[in-house]
C-alpha cells in the first residue's frame, strides 16, 4: 500500500474519519501513527511515545510482541474465520476451557462475543430470557449504581449514569432503570453500611421486577476512574441473593489482572451469576469479548419458549482472535504478572503523588496499574493533547480526569516519563 504525505492523510483523516467522540470534521488533533512497538508508538513525523493508555487498557503486553504475532501467524494459515454456527473449533474451545479455568469455579459456560459493549448486550439479554424461561417475564428491569459505564450499545447505555455520564442526551429514549447511589468509602476505607442503604432499598422496593443488579466491582471505569470498598460487592452480592436476583459484573476494563488480582471480584471473594470480559482479553491484538454464566442459568433455557438463547453475533467465536487470547493469557501466567503489578502500583503512587498539591487537582489516586488525577475542571483537549504529545507520551485524558493504564511490561524509566508528565502539564493547568 503507497504511502500519502503526512499533510494530505491528515486532511484526509479530518474530511472523512469519524473517530471516537468526535465532530465531524474533527477539530481536535490527531496524530497519525507508523508503527508500534514493546510499549512505545512511533508517530508518522518520527517521534516516538511511551503509551500509558495501553490502547484504551488492552494493550497488557504492549505492541508487536512476537508470541501473539507468532499465535496469529500461525492460526491464520488454519484460518481466520468460519461461522460459528452448528460448527466448532479448537481455538474457541480451548480457550473455553481456559476461562473456566481461570474464573471463579460456578461459571462454566462461556458465550464469545465481538467487544465488551456486546458482552454486556448478552448479559442483560441473559439474564430478561432467564427469568421469562422461569414463568417471570416481569423481572426484566436492572439495578446498577451511579458514576458507572458498561458501553455505547442501547441497552449498555441504559445502565450507564443517566445524568453524570456520557449518554444524558439519550436517557429519554432509553429503557428505564433503576440507579443506587455510588458507593462513597474508598477500597481501603472502614465500611459503613448506609454505603449501601440506597442499593438495599431499590431490592426492596422493586426486586420483584429486577433481573439483575449490574455493575463494575471495585473500579468504576469510563464513569468517573473511582476505586471504592470491596465489602460494597460482598454485601450487594449477599442482597441480590436475598432478592432472587441475578448479579452482573462487568469485567471488561478490570479483567485480567489490571487492579491487582486477576478479576477484580477477587478482592470481593464473591463470584457473579453472570460474568462480562473482554479488552485485555486478546492482548490488544484484536475485538474479542466472553459472557460467562453458571450451569443453572444456562440450562435453564431450554425449558422456556424459544428453547435456545435468542442471540448470535456473525463473527462470534472468530478462530484468529480466539488462538491469539490463549496465547496472551499464557502469556500473562508465563511471569509473575502480580509482582509487576506491585512494582507500577507502587511506582505511580510515588510519581503522582506530587500532583495533589497543585491547585488544579482535587484528587490522586491509585490501585493496581491504574493511576488517577482528577481535576477541579475538565481539560482543554485541543490544548491538554499536543502537550503531552511533546513531553513524548501517549495520554488520552477525558472530563477532569487525567489518568494512566500502561502496559505491565513498562519499565521505571518509560513509567516515570509518564508522571512526570502528567505532573508538568497538571501543574500548568
Amino acid at each position: 500500500m503507497s504511502s500519502l504525505p503526512l499533510a494530505e492523510l491528515i486532511d484526509l483523516d479530518r474530511q472523512h474519519v469519524w473517530h471516537p467522540y468526535a465532530a465531524m470534521p474533527n477539530p481536535l488533533p490527531v496524530f497519525p501513527v507508523r508503527s508500534a512497538k514493546g510499549v512505545c508508538i512511533e508517530l508518522e513525523d518520527g517521534r516516538t511515545l511511551v503509551d500509558g493508555m495501553s490502547s484504551w487498557w488492552t494493550c497488557i503486553h504492549g505492541y508487536n510482541h512476537p508470541r501473539l504475532n507468532r499465535a496469529a501467524h500461525e492460526q491464520i494459515e488454519q484460518m481466520a474465520h468460519v461461522m460459528f454456527g452448528g460448527l466448532t473449533h479448537q481455538p474457541a474451545v480451548m480457550l473455553a476451557q481456559r476461562l473456566i479455568e481461570l474464573t471463579p469455579e460456578p461459571l462454566q459456560h462461556v458465550f464469545f462475543c465481538d467487544s465488551g459493549s456486546v458482552s454486556v448486550e448478552v448479559a442483560m439479554k441473559m439474564a430478561v430470557q432467564y427469568w421469562c424461561s422461569l414463568g417471570k417475564p416481569e423481572k426484566h428491569r436492572f439495578l446498577t449504581i451511579r458514576n458507572g459505564y458498561h458501553g455505547d450499545t442501547f441497552a449498555a447505555m441504559s445502565v450507564c449514569d443517566p445524568i453524570n455520564g456520557m449518554h444524558h442526551l439519550f436517557r429519554d429514549v432509553l429503557m428505564g432503570q433503576y440507579f443506587a447511589d455510588a458507593p462513597q468509602i474508598p477500597f481501603e476505607g472502614v465500611w459503613r453500611e448506609e454505603d449501601i442503604a440506597s442499593f438495599s432499598a431499590l431490592l426492596e422496593n422493586h426486586g420483584e421486577e429486577i433481573a439483575a443488579a449490574i455493575f463494575e466491582p471495585v473500579v468504576q471505569g469510563a464513569g468517573g476512574m473511582r476505586f471504592y470498598s470491596p465489602e460494597y460487592v460482598r454485601r450487594a452480592k449477599e442482597l441480590c441473593q436475598a432478592h432472587d436476583v441475578l448479579l452482573i459484573l462487568d469485567e471488561i476494563a478490570t479483567g485480567f489482572g489490571r487492579s491487582g488480582k486477576l478479576f477484580a471480584c477477587e478482592h470481593a471473594g464473591i463470584h457473579p451469576d453472570i460474568l462480562c470480559i473482554g479488552k485485555a482479553l486478546t492482548g490488544g491484538f484484536m475485538s474479542l469479548a466472553a459472557t460467562l454464566t453458571t450451569r443453572e442459568i444456562s440450562q435453564t433455557f431450554a425449558k422456556g419458549e424459544a428453547g435456545v438463547f435468542m442471540h448470535g453475533p456473525t463473527f462470534m467465536g472468530n478462530p484468529l482472535a480466539c488462538a491469539v487470547s490463549l496465547e496472551n493469557i499464557a502469556l500473562l501466567h508465563s511471569y509473575d504478572w502480580q509482582s509487576a503489578i506491585g512494582s507500577i502500583e507502587a511506582q505511580l503512587k510515588q510519581g503522582l503523588e506530587p500532583c495533589r498539591i497543585l491547585p488544579a487537582v482535587k484528587d490522586v489516586r491509585v490501585l493496581g496499574a491504574i493511576g488517577v488525577v482528577e481535576l477541579h475542571h475538565p481539560v482543554d483537549m485541543k490544548v491538554v493533547q499536543p502537550q503531552f504529545v511533546d513531553q513524548g507520551v501517549w495520554l488520552r485524558p477525558f472530563g477532569r480526569l487525567v489518568y494512566t493504564m500502561p502496559p505491565y511490561i513498562i519499565g521505571p524509566e518509560q513509567l516515570s516519563l509518564i508522571t512526570g508528565a502528567i505532573y508538568k502539564v497538571v501543574s500548568a493547568l
